[in-house]
């Protein structure tokens, strides 16, 4: 293995573990800290568990690619990694735009937010997302499925994902594209749409209030999300709603790098060090853990 390939190999194995130990973090801080306790947090422990998923659906066999640079994977293998990929872009698809919804009634409608905002609420947002990403992996895996491969097999990417799975069947694909389109329009257009229409209220409501503090105390409530959707979103449409024969494959293979393991190692980061909820949580549980082991 090349200096470069060890060096590439080294830099996503650590993103990948502190990835990982970043989001279970919060989902364990979440858990056990009764002043995150609310909807947005609730959302972030989603928001964690579908990008533990995106990168250790990913990050492993991108590591493989890297180390043996020519790799093979089964079918049944590249379709699980497509699948779980399906559902963890979708899931964060729909988690955003619930988050966006969940920061325009607190800003907007603070006096109504903790009667609409329920528990119950919060739980049936969260079941419906992850029910709709699983599903739509489902149908598109099937029609995937349902297509015959009979000719090349190299996927010239860093994981198998839908368009250059679907370019080396030897049948008819246009049923399949034509469900893919109308699926991605559901999943990450209309979301997309629906988080742009919230900022706007919301930026309409924060423009209203008279004083500079309060100004930017209320969007300081909303400018991680804000962050989040801007990384995601922008190498979303990056990758997919750009043209490829504009882009080289180098930068392909870059962008993919970026919305599958870059955008899930730099939400935790976001969404910690820029949130004094997330830190005090983190301090209170290190002085009892010191407490308990002084004891």
């Amino acid at each position: 293995m090349g200096k470069f390939n060890l060096l590439i190999f080294t830099l996503i194995l650590l993103m990948y573990c502190v990835t990982i130990c970043g989001n279970l973090l919060i989902i364990t801080l979440v858990s056990y800290s009764k002043s995150l306790h609310s909807p947005m947090y609730f959302f972030l422990v989603q928001l964690s568990v579908s990008d533990i998923i995106l990168i250790t659906d990913i990050a492993p066999n991108m590591l493989n690619i890297v180390l043996h640079e020519q790799p093979s994977i089964s079918f049944p293998g590249c379709i699980t990694q497509l699948y779980f990929s399906i559902v963890s872009v979708a899931s964060e698809c729909f988690i955003l735009m619930v988050m966006s919804y969940d920061r325009y009634l607190a800003i907007c409608y603070p006096l109504h937010y903790v009667s609409i905002m329920s528990q119950v609420l919060c739980i049936i947002f969260a079941f419906v997302a992850w029910l709709l990403s699983y599903s739509v992996a489902f149908f598109l895996i099937h029609g995937v499925c349902s297509l015959e491969f009979c000719g090349p097999n190299t996927i010239d990417q860093l994981f198998c994902d839908f368009a250059p799975v679907v370019k080396l069947s030897c049948s008819d694909a246009s049923i399949v594209q034509m469900e893919s389109t109308l699926l991605s329009t559901a999943v990450a257009v209309l979301p997309f749409l629906l988080i742009v229409l919230s900022y706007i209220y919301i930026a309409l409501t924060i423009l209203k209030i008279s004083s500079v503090s309060g100004r930017l105390k209320s969007f300081s409530t909303c400018s991680s999300h804000l962050t989040v959707v801007s990384i995601f979103y922008g190498t979303l449409i990056s990758m997919y709603v750009f043209p490829n024969e504009g882009k080289s494959q180098m930068i392909s293979k870059i962008l993919t790098l970026m919305y599958t393991v870059f955008t899930p190692f730099i939400n935790p980061f976001i969404y910690s060090l820029r949130n004094k909820d997330i830190k005090n949580a983190l301090g209170y549980i290190i002085q009892i853990k010191s407490l308990e082991h002084q004891c």
